[in-house]
């Protein structure tokens, strides 16, 4: 993006502890840049409470659920929808999550689609986010990415597997399948 500042992670904290920036203005850092947060509407909402109550039913000890809270990256500091983490509710008191805490990211996206296949696959491939979901909403759908790049001129996911309605998502975290959740359960 020509003529647009790129900050790093660590100037992004320093704005926000100088009270440069605030909850107030709906941003979050991705690649560098500062960039606004989509509004939610109630189907956004709604559905980020059926993904939160659904993976909790089959979280494993040694782990939490994190709605909406931010992530430290190398280059980026999202705020995912749903984030499963290592720990429980006092390991993020002093300090975001970073990338070896994470099991699963998963985004809701209707209308943020495009943004979270786009922006957010790099951005969470190239810090080795091992899970990524995206609750498709658009076209009621769950997309699975995993096996991420790691670093590199292009960042992705080896792997995307699609389950539609009718079919069961598989919970992977920490390498080990925990459960499944059916897909309607997840975009009613």
């Amino acid at each position: 993006m020509a003529g647009f500042r790129r900050f790093t992670v660590p100037e992004y904290h320093k704005l926000i502890e100088v009270g440069v920036l605030t909850e107030n203005d709906h941003l979050e850092l991705l690649d560098g840049y500062l960039v606004e947060k989509i509004p939610h509407d109630p189907i956004h909402d709604g559905a980020i409470q059926l993904v939160e109550d659904s993976i909790r039913l089959l979280l494993p000890a040694g782990w939490c659920i994190r709605v909406q809270s931010a992530t430290t990256l190398s280059l980026s500091e999202p705020e995912p929808d749903v984030a499963i983490v290592r720990g429980g509710k006092r390991t993020y008191l002093a300090q975001h999550p970073k990338p070896n805490d994470f099991g699963i990211i998963v985004e809701v996206s209707n209308t943020s689609l495009d943004s979270d296949r786009d922006d957010k696959i790099p951005i969470y491939a190239r810090d080795g986010i091992p899970v990524y979901w995206i609750v498709n909403l658009v076209d009621r759908q769950i997309e699975v990415h995993e096996q991420p790049s790691g670093t590199s001129p292009s960042p992705t996911y080896g792997t995307r597997r699609t389950f539609q309605t009718g079919d069961s998502v598989p919970v992977v975290i920490d390498g080990v399948a925990v459960g499944t959740i059916p897909v309607v359960d997840l975009l009613r």
